[in-house]
C-alpha cells in the first residue's frame, strides 16, 4: 500500500494538508526503548513552518502527541501512533483549485487516478504529510543511536546556483547545520543562499536546491542484494518526498566521468577493521553497507506554488490564469533537512532489523 514504508520497521502516515491533523503509525519498533514526546519534538521543530523569514509564514507549533505503544516512557513493542493537529489550516485559500489544476502540482494526476482530489492545499501530496515521516523517523533515529551508535546528519549543500564546499563529513553535527536558517554549515555560502531566497521571494518566484546526508557508524552487512539494495531503498525513500527530482550516492553522476583506476576504493586495515582508503562508493557496495560512512545527495525542484500569475487550462480545457493564494516556501530545502534525516533513519532501522533477524541477534542493546 502506498502509505506504508518498510518490511520489519514499518511506518504509515495519514492526514491531509488542511484537514484536522496529520500523523503516523510505527509498527515494529523494538520494545523497552525509552521514548516520549520530548524525543520527537526537536525534529518536528526543525521541520515546522514559520521558523524563519526564509520559510512559509504558516504558523504551526506542530506539537506531537503519542497515542499508543508507549507506557511509562518505554515502548511496548506494539504499534506507536502519533498525531499532530493542524491549527492554522486555511482551506478557503484554495477554492480556485477546484476549477483548474496548478502547474507542476499533483492536482491533475490525483484527479486522474481517483476521480477526486482534496479541495484545499495539496492533500496527501502536500509537504504537510511529511510531519508523520519526521515523527516516525525520530523514533528510528533514537533506536539506531542507542543500539548501534549510528549518527545521521543532513545539510543544505546548494540553493539555486549557490553551492557550498563539502564540510568535514566525519565531524559535522546537527548543531553545526542549525547555526544558520538556510541549514548550510558554510557561513559564506549560507549568507549567499539566504540572499538568493530573499530575492526570489520578492520576485514572487521560487528556488530549488540540494541536500547532502552522511550516516556514520553503520556496520557492514546492511542491505539486501539485487532488488532491495541499500542505495535502491534509500533512493526510493528520498524520491518519495515531495519536490524531489534526483538522487545520487557516493561519486554519483561525477563517477561516470572517472576512470576505474581512479574510482575504485582500495581496501586497507584501519581502526582494527577492514575498510577502504577512499569512499567513492558512498559506503555501499553490491547494495550492502561496507562500514564506511554512507554519503548521498537529494535534489529538490523549485516549489511549484509561486505568487506570480501563471497560465494554465481549467478542467474543461479552457485557458485560465492562476494567481496562487495560501502560504508557501520560496525554497523548501532548509525545512527538508530533518525530513531527509527521518527517511534515512527509517530505511536504516528496517535494514538493521532485517540483518539482526538473519543473525539471530536481539534488537535491544
Amino acid at each position: 500500500m502506498s502509505s506504508w514504508l518498510g518490511t520489519l520497521f514499518r511506518v504509515a502516515t495519514f492526514g491531509e494538508s488542511h484537514g484536522r491533523g496529520v500523523g503516523c503509525v510505527v509498527d515494529g519498533c523494538p520494545p523497552r526503548l525509552g521514548l516520549s514526546e520530548a524525543d520527537i519534538q526537536p525534529q518536528l521543530d526543525r521541520r515546522r513552518p514559520g521558523q524563519s523569514e526564509l520559510a512559509t509564514p504558516r504558523e504551526e507549533a506542530d506539537r506531537v502527541t503519542i497515542l499508543t505503544g508507549v507506557e511509562n516512557g518505554v515502548t511496548l513493542g506494539t504499534p506507536i501512533a502519533m498525531v499532530v493537529a493542524n491549527r492554522d489550516a486555511r482551506p478557503g485559500d484554495y477554492a480556485w483549485v477546484a476549477r483548474a489544476p496548478r502547474p507542476s502540482h499533483a492536482d491533475f494526476t490525483y484527479r486522474a487516478k481517483y476521480g477526486i482530489h482534496a479541495s484545499s492545499g495539496g492533500g496527501r501530496s502536500s509537504a504537510r504529510e511529511t510531519v508523520g515521516r519526521v515523527a516516525a523517523g525520530a523514533v528510528a533515529d533514537k533506536w539506531l543511536r542507542e543500539r548501534f551508535g549510528v549518527e545521521i546528519v543532513a545539510w543544505v549543500s546548494a540553493v539555486g546556483p549557490v553551492e557550498a564546499p563539502m564540510p568535514d563529513t566525519d565531524r559535522i553535527q546537527r548543531a553545526d547545520v542549525d547555526r544558520h536558517p538556510t541549514r548550510c554549515p558554510d557561513p559564506a555560502a549560507a549568507e549567499a543562499m539566504a540572499a538568493a531566497v530573499r530575492e526570489v521571494r520578492e520576485q514572487r518566484d521560487s528556488l530549488g536546491g540540494v541536500i547532502a546526508c552522511v550516516c556514520r557508524g553503520v556496520p557492514p552487512g546492511w542491505g539486501e542484494p539485487v532488488f532491495d539494495k541499500l542505495e535502491a531503498v534509500l533512493a526510493r525513500a528520498m524520491l518519495s518526498l515531495p519536490a524531489t527530482k534526483g538522487f545520487e550516492i557516493g561519486s554519483g553522476f561525477a563517477g561516470a566521468r572517472m576512470r576505474g583506476s581512479d574510482h575504485n576504493d582500495p581496501f586497507v586495515w584501519k581502526d582494527g577493521r577492514l575498510g577502504t582508503a577512499t569512499n567513492h562508493s558512498g559506503g555501499v557496495q553490491g547494495g550492502i553497507s561496507n562500514g564506511e560512512p554512507i554519503l548521498f545527495r537529494v535534489a529538490f525542484k523549485p516549489p511549484a506554488t509561486i505568487g506570480r500569475p501563471q497560465t494554465t487550462a481549467d478542467y474543461d480545457g479552457e485557458p485560465a490564469i492562476l494567481e496562487a493564494g495560501g502560504r508557501h516556501d520560496p525554497c523548501v530545502v532548509p525545512r527538508a533537512v530533518p525530513i531527509v534525516e527521518a527517511m534515512t533513519a527509517l530505511v536504516l532501522a528496517d535494514a538493521a532489523l532485517i540483518q539482526l533477524a538473519r543473525e539471530g541477534a536481539s534488537p535491544t542493546p
